[in-house]
């Protein structure tokens, strides 16, 4: 079992920059992949980044490349969504979720574990 919690939204400015965190508790957490998701209000949840396991692959949506960074400490079992030059396009709740297969998948069933969500909200 792995259990997610997120911290790290807020209110930001355009141009502004926050740092989602996702801490994991469950040794397996290491051999997951990682992806960070958003819910804007009336919209889907979509994908926004996603890592594998060992950090040697990452995926980015067209939306943030460029501005947006998933990484990941194994030793504090943390993952991360450094976010630069926010939109006002990025308001949303953020998740995190870990897909025990290892691997970038881009459905969210293939993710078995999430967190409670962040709210990100970035004012024009």
């Amino acid at each position: 079992q792995v259990q997610l919690v997120e911290s790290g939204g807020g209110l930001v400015q355009a141009g502004g920059s926050l740092r989602l965190s996702c801490a994991a508790s469950g040794r397996t957490f290491s051999s997951y992949a990682m992806g960070w998701f958003r819910q804007a209000p009336g919209k889907e949840r979509d994908i926004v980044a996603a890592i594998t396991w060992s950090g040697e692959n990452r995926y980015y949506a067209d939306s943030v490349k460029g501005r947006f960074t998933i990484s990941r400490d194994y030793a504090k079992n943390t993952g991360y969504l450094q976010m630069n030059n926010l939109k006002p396009e990025d308001t949303a709740v953020y998740y995190c979720a870990a897909d025990p297969t290892g691997y970038i998948h881009f459905d969210e069933s293939r993710y078995n574990y999430w967190g409670q969500g962040t709210q990100v909200t970035v004012s024009s």
